[in-house]
């Protein structure tokens, strides 16, 4: 089936999105990161259309010039908010979600703050970090591998670094994420990568792309994180799949094995590791992950949304 892009209005922005699946299937509503947009997805959309569902990828707040946030707010609550929106501007009252990088933390967050609007949550790449300290004495080169979220607060110099010859340092650290044993491994190919420099260039994008560290990951935030501020958000109910690649190299896997904690998750959690993946698991291993998604989600049927 094919894949068509649709607008809906969401808080005071217009929100492209992609869809396709008959339209009265299980929605599936999926979430990007960074950086991507929601083509990534297409081939993962595809095999949710072939199984009955509707799938619905909603461009991220900040990633194209009308979703810039009106107010300039990037925190977690606010992107939360925004899946709410997009699922009442789509006329879907449950729905599936399902998040990679940034996505998933916004995934985690919206499962928390809304649960009644998800059926399941499924998440690849970023594991719900409610309980990131405790894994962080046991994963010292964790901060080794996630330099660059430090490095994305500094104004101006960060800004110039990542736009440099179209992005190479951002696309030098997707590689990092997602090493290639094998020379023939995937990769962004050139056109690509060419397409994502020229939504990243468009006006007040890359701006938008970095608040989500400066908003989220700031000294400031951080601390109210460790001060137990942000314990509204560490209770998910709704039953979690968690997909990690076990050669990701910006987020340790070992953070599903120290970092998770099954009381966070009344409704269940499942943790089901790749081997041969990394952080782009759903371009890298396509088939494998959208097997293990079917399989989670089970049977469309329209009851259960």
């Amino acid at each position: 089936m094919a894949l068509e892009t649709i607008e809906i209005s969401v808080r005071g922005m217009r929100v492209p999105v992609l869809a396709c699946g008959p339209d009265d299937g299980p929605a599936v509503l999926l979430l990007h990161g960074f950086p991507d947009h929601p083509g990534s997805f297409e081939r993962l959309m595809q095999r949710l259309s072939e199984a009955g569902f509707r799938a619905l990828a909603p461009t991220a707040r900040g990633y194209v010039p009308s979703t810039l946030s009106p107010d300039g707010d990037y925190r977690m609550e606010a992107l939360a908010a925004d899946v709410v929106g997009c699922l009442d501007a789509l006329g879907v009252e449950r729905a599936h979600l399902l998040g990679h990088d940034w996505g998933a933390v916004v995934a985690h967050t919206a499962g928390a703050m809304h649960p009644s609007r998800f059926v399941s949550l499924t998440t690849l790449a970023v594991p719900h970090l409610a309980r990131l300290h405790r894994a962080i004495p046991r994963l010292p080169g964790l901060f080794w591998k996630t330099w660059y979220q430090t490095f994305f607060q500094l104004p101006w110099l960060s800004d110039w670094a990542v736009q440099r010859r179209e992005w190479a340092l951002v696309r030098w650290l997707c590689g990092r994420w997602s090493p290639r044993p094998d020379p023939d491994g995937w990769a962004f190919s050139d056109q690509e990568w060419s397409e994502r420099v020229a939504r990243f260039d468009a006006p007040g994008v890359r701006a938008g792309m970095l608040a989500y560290y400066r908003q989220n990951l700031s000294l400031g935030r951080m601390w109210t994180f460790l001060r137990g501020g942000l314990d509204h958000l560490r209770v998910i109910p709704v039953r979690t799949l968690a997909i990690t690649g076990a050669r990701d190299g910006c987020m340790d896997t070992r953070l599903y094995d120290y970092g998770l904690d099954p009381v966070d998750f009344p409704g269940g959690l499942t943790v089901k590791r790749i081997d041969d993946a990394g952080h782009f698991a759903h371009l890298e291993q396509p088939e494998t992950v959208a097997e293990m998604v079917l399989d989670w989600l089970g049977p469309a049927s329209p009851s259960l949304s």
